[in-house]
């Protein structure tokens, strides 16, 4: 890169108001979740876990994401693919290792619930459920909780472009904005919602739709980090004024088949997703980093030996972990004042 070039460069993440070691984080948490999404694909395929849904090309966005909120005090809805997005939140390796191999310390669900059903209650990570786009009305009920007793924190929902056809996307973004509600609604536009391609789902953009409920509506290009921080700290600044609801659009690809039970090949072509592995943001932000001089090639294989060695640990003690116990099993699902939510 030329003079010109890398003194923009360093430029950009100092302008949006992130120090270099923030910036190297991001970096980390992204290529962190990239590495717990590839190990958990070996172990599904090695027979030691069931299922895996992958975030794989998605990590930029959930990350830059993260670092845009008040990681203290704001509420989280992530949808099933946001590793990324729970990882630079506080969640560990670890746990979200005790979730895929369903064991009982997970603090997800106590192995209860499928990989990806998020749900952390110290982390104000508030759980998932299958069905899609469900959360965005829980999402929006938090920020009406945070209006009503004058708190300021927002909260943070996201889902694919394929939910934000469901009836819970519009009647909660109309709610947000009939209400002003602090609350960011986030949709990871990966292009595919299952097998079906983004021109079978959507006429239009979707972040024009917030048009039609009052409040602004951008895309970016969630394959930049940076792009994403910048729109949803601005974002978290106008639901903390009291100016209302946000709908972000990140645009990107998923990389990966929508789970380990398919063969994306089967409907989209090898060269199309080799084409998008061109774009991908973990690969874009290291570049980014070596062009701003604060990261090289020997301290990436460093990172990447750090976190295997990182991802090898929470594998062996989410493998050697003990099971859910049957007696458990309507523990934390029925109120009983006697004996304290059992």
């Amino acid at each position: 890169m030329s003079s010109k070039g890398t003194a923009d460069a360093v430029h950009r993440h100092k302008q949006l108001g992130l120090s270099d070691g923030e910036v190297l984080d991001m970096y980390k948490y992204m290529l962190l979740a990239r590495k717990f999404d590839e190990r958990c694909l070996l172990l599904q395929r090695a027979g030691k876990i069931n299922f895996h849904v992958s975030g794989v090309g998605q990590e930029a966005a959930q990350v830059g994401a993260a670092f845009g909120l008040d990681r203290d005090h704001d509420y989280y809805l992530p949808y099933y693919r946001d590793y990324g997005f729970v990882l630079a939140v506080g969640m560990t390796p670890r746990e979200l290792m005790l979730s895929a191999f369903a064991k009982a310390e997970d603090p997800n669900s106590g192995g209860r619930q499928m990989p990806g059903h998020f749900g952390h209650k110290k982390l104000r990570i508030v759980t998932g459920s299958s069905p899609v786009t469900t959360q965005v009305p829980h999402a929006v009920g938090f920020a009406l909780a945070a209006k009503m007793k004058k708190k300021e924190f927002v909260s943070f929902v996201t889902f694919g472009e394929g939910s934000s056809n469901q009836g819970d996307f519009h009647e909660g973004a109309n709610f947000a904005g009939v209400h002003k509600l602090p609350v960011i609604i986030m949709c990871e536009n990966n292009q595919y919602a299952i097998s079906v391609p983004v021109h079978k789902q959507l006429s239009g953009k979707i972040s024009d739709r917030a048009l039609g409920y009052g409040f602004p509506g951008l895309r970016v290009d969630g394959n930049d980090a940076l792009e994403v921080y910048g729109a949803v700290k601005e974002a978290r600044r106008r639901a903390i004024a009291g100016e209302g609801p946000t709908l972000i659009e990140a645009m990107m690809y998923r990389l990966s088949p929508h789970s380990t039970s398919d063969n994306d090949l089967a409907y989209r072509t090898k060269e199309e997703v080799e084409e998008n592995w061109k774009k991908d943001g973990v690969l874009r932000m290291k570049n980014y980093l070596i062009d701003c001089g604060i990261w090289d090639e020997a301290r990436d294989a460093d990172l990447a030996s750090q976190l295997a060695l990182e991802m090898k640990e929470a594998t062996e003690y989410a493998d050697n972990a003990p099971y859910p116990k049957p007696e458990d099993t309507l523990t934390h699902v029925y109120a009983d004042s006697e004996e304290g939510g059992r």
